[in-house]
């Protein structure tokens, strides 16, 4: 099974993949706990260029999102779930489509073409879209990273943008109030998984 987690920065997503993780391996199943940018030596150093380096067009942020994730998906994803693994991300293509598909202009067509292109066309099963309203989540930012930075503006865009994708991709993307305790969450998305499966 494959899991992903998206929301906008400061919606969850760390937590909620971690707590999905937990109540998984409880249940003595191989998960494998993966982010994105990031989980390859690769992803992790474009992780740090796209989030703390210089400013850049939306073509190469959304093409150095690309390579890093097609490294991840060769080298962690693929392998986990060839082994019958769980892998649970925090972050995958969907990031790629509201931040630079719809929030920077690219267009969601472009970009999913782009991203299966380079994952040979692998989704999770489900994606989990934590929904927090952009001034609650940008007050949880502590060390505000280059997209984060760029502020309020951009943090309303990709709110509307994840919303956009969930009407889009309704068999995949399933909406979570945000707003509540995390253990509350948790619960949810571990039944509405396990009423999946």
């Amino acid at each position: 099974m494959f899991v992903s987690f998206e929301g906008a920065d400061g919606s969850g997503k760390s937590t909620q993949a971690g707590l999905l993780r937990a109540a998984l391996a409880a249940d003595g199943r191989d998960v494998v706990l993966t982010r994105e940018p990031g989980g390859t030596e690769l992803g992790e150093a474009v992780r740090t260029l796209v989030l703390n380096g210089p400013v850049m067009g939306a073509w190469a942020e959304a093409a150095l999102f690309a390579a890093s994730r097609a490294e991840h998906v060769e080298e962690v994803i693929r392998p986990a779930l060839g082994r019958g693994a769980d892998v649970v991300c925090d972050r995958y293509v969907d990031s790629s489509l509201a931040y630079q598909g719809i929030a920077r202009g690219l267009g969601v067509e472009a970009v999913l073409r782009l991203n299966l292109a380079v994952t040979d066309g692998l989704l999770p099963e489900v994606t989990f879209l934590l929904l927090l309203d952009p001034g609650v989540a940008t007050g949880r930012h502590v060390d505000p990273d280059r997209l984060e930075r760029e502020g309020t503006e951009l943090q309303a865009k990709v709110d509307a943008a994840y919303r956009e994708l969930a009407t889009l991709f309704p068999e995949r993307i399933v909406a979570v109030d945000a707003a509540r305790p995390p253990e509350e969450i948790a619960r949810e998305v571990y039944e509405r998984l396990r009423d999946r499966s």
